[in-house]
């Protein structure tokens, strides 16, 4: 039997003075405690003698994420070049991208622009079946079709792949669950955190799932 492990990391903390619900809008980078959040993580991947074997970084397309991905990828590299290897580069996929929002742009809080004003607080009577915009089961959906073709792709090997709190929760609560929905408060993917899917490279059974939180520390 041979495994295969995907290892989602969530981006660091993003540079957002306005309290917006950015979702997937433009223009939002990784603040200065964010960048060492992601570089905290870049350094525990290279570290680690699991991790450092990963032959692939993936990210969505998003600022927040790619930058993240680059912050693992430099020290990762090194590592690869200290044994003779070819240096990585970011590969960007749509499919691991942050879940689309209808309250995007809004301001967490109060006063204009707020969430809560307009009557928008009515979308949000259910935390465990969204209705201001994609569904956990499709945002589960997604995730998993990518998912499971780098289970195929890269059998027997592991791979980084930097994404956003609700599609790796999302993903993680659905194979341990069996389904995706769940109250969006009690996750457990703090900022620059990484969890470790393994899985049975010939039947896409989940082995085993671990997580660590390097940034922890990092203010």
């Amino acid at each position: 039997m041979t495994a295969t492990t995907i290892n989602f990391v969530r981006h660091g903390k993003v540079e957002n003075p306005n309290h917006l619900l950015y979702e997937r809008l433009p223009g939002f980078h990784l603040s200065d405690v964010g960048q060492r959040m992601a570089q905290a993580t870049g350094r525990f991947i290279a570290d680690s003698p699991q991790l450092n074997t990963s032959v692939a970084v993936f990210s969505s397309p998003l600022e927040r994420t790619q930058e993240t991905a680059q912050a693992i990828l430099n020290p990762l590299n090194k590592v690869r070049e200290s044994r003779g290897q070819e240096p990585l580069t970011i590969e960007t996929d749509t499919r691991i991208i942050e879940a689309r929002n209808e309250f995007r742009g809004t301001r967490i809080g109060y006063g204009d622009g707020a969430l809560w004003r307009n009557g928008n607080w009515k979308l949000v009577r259910n935390l465990w079946k969204p209705s201001w915009g994609e569904t956990y089961k499709e945002i589960a959906a997604r995730v998993r079709d990518f998912a499971m073709e780098k289970v195929d792709q890269f059998a027997g090997q592991q791979i980084i792949v930097v994404s956003h709190e609700s599609p790796i929760w999302s993903f993680r609560h659905m194979l341990e669950k069996g389904h995706p929905e769940h109250n969006m408060l009690l996750r457990k993917t703090a900022l620059a955190s990484v969890t470790s899917i393994t899985f049975d490279s010939d039947t896409h059974e989940v082995l085993g799932i671990a997580y660590f939180d390097p940034a922890k520390d990092v203010h």
